[in-house]
């Protein structure tokens, strides 16, 4: 299972870079990673001093080509159906993460488990089998991130 899993997640991947290529592209960010400070368990301030839409992340987070949250976890408002088990449900995410805990795990998650299997969407470095096409691109830009911890932040049910 862990390897069907690991496969998704590969071709998940490569699919997320791709069309978050095309988002970095418009907005003048391609292959350009935000700074940040990872502060215990989170990354307390917005990536770039950036306002994340909680719309926009939405749309993001339900979207196959983009953000993908449902790939492994249920979100509330999507349907059932399509939805995956491997990562924890995000309804109620908000009562136990905060914004800054939310925002760790979508950066690079693996700063906090390495054997997490959550691709880190903003991390361009240590990454292994990444399609030339791929390289050195994040598969979501720091807007990106702020829209989906936005829309996660929303989700306290």
């Amino acid at each position: 299972m862990r390897a069907v899993v690991a496969t998704m997640l590969a071709t998940t991947a490569a699919t997320l870079a791709t069309s978050g290529a095309h988002a970095q592209a418009t907005t003048g960010t391609a292959g350009r990673i935000a700074g940040f400070t990872i502060t215990g368990d989170a990354i307390k301030a917005p990536l770039d001093g950036l306002r994340g839409d909680a719309a926009r992340g939405r749309t993001l987070a339900f979207d196959p080509e983009r953000g993908n949250c449902t790939i492994c976890h249920p979100v509330p408002g999507g349907d059932a159906r399509v939805q995956g088990t491997v990562g924890p449900p995000l309804a109620g995410v908000a009562t136990r993460l905060d914004e800054g805990q939310i925002r760790m795990r979508l950066v690079d998650g693996t700063k906090l488990n390495p054997e997490t299997i959550m691709p880190p969407y903003h991390r361009i470095e240590g990454l292994s089998r990444v399609g030339r096409e791929f390289a050195g691109k994040p598969i979501l830009d720091a807007q990106q991130i702020e829209d989906i911890v936005a829309f996660l932040a929303t989700l306290r049910q």
